[in-house]
């Protein structure tokens, strides 16, 4: 059994279009009202998962430049609008030329650029890695505040929680088993957002049968044997690499269920896109309760 891409097709694409009207337009891009005046108006992103929050949220003119990657088909969804910004590399330096009033930054950006930038008397924002669709909403809301776009963020924040509800569909009998694997065999653990997006789709997450709340890392023989319904093969580019090697091995095809590949960029992020993922995974259900 080779792993096969789910891409949304046709059947999602008329789901959606039924169900969830304007998920892509609506709910993702805010309107190009103006932003407060008080609010900051030359605001720098210096990572991807807040590049991509505020490419959702900023008024007209007020996002001055945004890093490499949210220009990367690849690693964002919203590579296509992202293209019409300038880039930045996460360098003090370069960030201090533009002059910004806010710089958006992630929890984990390095700690060199963040500390010198405060040094300079520049407002550096964090924002933590949405863990949960509670944190994936409360983001959308703190960056709406951030950016004096409360109205838009709390609208796209609404109709994410309405859209979520809908693809939330018991299943009938036990929810089938799906386990997430990528690099070096590493297993997404329930407590988290992969977690939350499996469940939604009406899946049971394997980590969470076998104790691993937090991730961790599973033998291939143990997955194997687990014999999931569903193995999702998490990539973070298409192309091969050697930690990824591993998702092509041979005994993947002893697995009795299905296999689905996923690229990193689907969910890594916690956006609104999240709820393409559920959609995609929800129709590879064995039970049908999606079709």
């Amino acid at each position: 059994m080779r792993p096969r891409q789910i891409p949304l097709g046709r059947g999602a694409c008329r789901r959606l279009a039924r169900g969830l009207p304007g998920l892509a337009a609506a709910l993702w891009l805010a309107g190009p009202g103006l932003a407060d005046p008080a609010a900051p108006q030359r605001v720098v992103s210096i990572n991807l998962c807040t590049d991509q929050l505020a490419l959702m949220l900023a008024a007209p003119g007020q996002l001055r430049a945004l890093t490499r990657l949210a220009q990367d088909p690849e690693s964002s969804v919203m590579a296509a609008r992202a293209r019409s910004y300038r880039i930045n590399h996460g360098r003090a330096e370069e960030v201090y030329l533009e002059k910004p009033d806010l710089v958006l930054a992630g929890r984990y950006t390095a700690s060199a650029t963040v500390t010198m930038l405060r040094g300079l008397g520049i407002r550096v924002e964090t924002f933590a890695p949405a863990e949960s669709f509670a944190e994936l909403r409360a983001s959308i809301l703190r960056m709406g505040a951030l950016l004096g776009r409360e109205a838009e963020a709390a609208r796209i924040e609404r109709r994410f929680a309405e859209n979520l509800a809908r693809l939330q569909r018991p299943s009938r009998g036990a929810p089938p088993v799906a386990a997430t694997w990528a690099a070096h065999g590493y297993m997404a653990g329930s407590a988290s957002l992969t977690g939350e997006i499996i469940t939604a789709a009406g899946f049971r997450p394997l980590a969470r049968l076998i104790g691993h709340g937090a991730g961790g890392f599973m033998p291939l023989e143990a997955l194997v044997m687990a014999d999931p319904d569903l193995v999702i093969l998490s990539r973070a580019d298409p192309a091969p690499a050697h930690s990824e090697a591993v998702l092509d091995h041979p005994a993947l095809t002893a697995l009795t269920g299905r296999a689905a590949v996923m690229q990193d960029r689907d969910w890594i992020c916690g956006l609104p896109a999240v709820l393409d993922a559920v959609d995609r995974l929800a129709a590879n259900r064995p039970d049908g309760a999606r079709e």
